[in-house]
């Protein structure tokens, strides 16, 4: 069973004379409840992909069924009711934030949107959110731009699931984030998963924090997909040149590889 499906999807920019292929003919599938990492240096196509996804950019060729639908003819008020079950988790958390907000603004409007609560009932719903994510409910009257890069995230995260998806795409999510910090984000991620069957697009240049969290990987170079296979098959035996390169950029990934690689 397949959750989505990309076909064929293609995307050029031009500036001025000079026209860049961001997307090439790239194609891919998710599972229901599986996590793609997909990996790629800077300038690969990665956030444009994810950007594409979310209907943030048009694509110029392709296809992109999600959940049995054609995502990309949908318009209107199919696709608002629609994005309840697609949602995605920034890395600069600061910037896809109202700067005034308050937690509980954040969190209000993807209740509020989708129709998920009656306004009486958000109050609870919001403080179930935030302990959801282990923060307390009584920083819902707190601005966002108080909280700690860490809060932030976790905020992040609880208004991704809100409106109940199915699929979160997140790009660089944890990227900016301290090591420990990071590491109990990712927890937090593979415990809603199990919990609740969603299924990621995890978008990194880290292989290390992909391996981590994901059933997948595919690797991403000038806008395509390059190699791709189960997490722990493409990090000990990589076969594309942009993926040794990013192994060789994480040196006790690129040792644990070459280990497991030994007779």
């Amino acid at each position: 069973m397949t959750l989505l499906e990309i076909q064929h999807l293609s995307r050029r920019f031009s500036t001025g004379e000079r026209k860049v292929i961001a997307l090439d003919d790239l194609s891919l599938t998710i599972a229901p409840g599986q996590t793609l990492g997909l990996a790629g240096a800077s300038g690969s196509g990665k956030s444009t992909l994810a950007r594409i996804l979310m209907r943030l950019l048009p694509a110029d060729e392709g296809e992109i069924r999600f959940d049995g639908e054609d995502w990309l003819a949908l318009s209107g008020p199919t696709l608002r009711q629609r994005r309840a079950g697609l949602q995605m988790v920034f890395q600069d958390v600061a910037g896809a934030f109202n700067p005034h907000a308050t937690v509980a603004d954040v969190l209000d409007d993807p209740l509020r949107i989708h129709r998920i609560a009656r306004r009486r009932e958000r109050p609870d719903r919001i403080a179930a959110l935030l302990e959801r994510v282990s923060l307390s409910p009584f920083l819902a009257s707190r601005p966002v731009r108080d909280l700690s890069g860490g809060q932030r995230q976790r905020v992040a995260i609880a208004r991704a699931i809100a409106s109940e998806p199915k699929l979160i795409v997140l790009d660089e999510a944890v990227s900016a984030l301290d090591v420990s910090i990071r590491g109990k984000i990712l927890e937090l991620l593979v415990e809603l998963q199990q919990e609740r069957g969603l299924a990621y697009l995890f978008v990194s240049h880290d292989l290390a924090v992909l391996r981590a969290v994901s059933h997948h990987i595919a690797i991403m170079e000038r806008g395509r997909i390059v190699e791709t296979g189960p997490a722990d098959a493409v990090i000990a035996h990589p076969e594309a040149v942009a993926t040794k390169a990013l192994i060789a950029a994480v040196p006790k990934l690129a040792r644990t590889a070459i280990a497991e690689k030994a007779p």
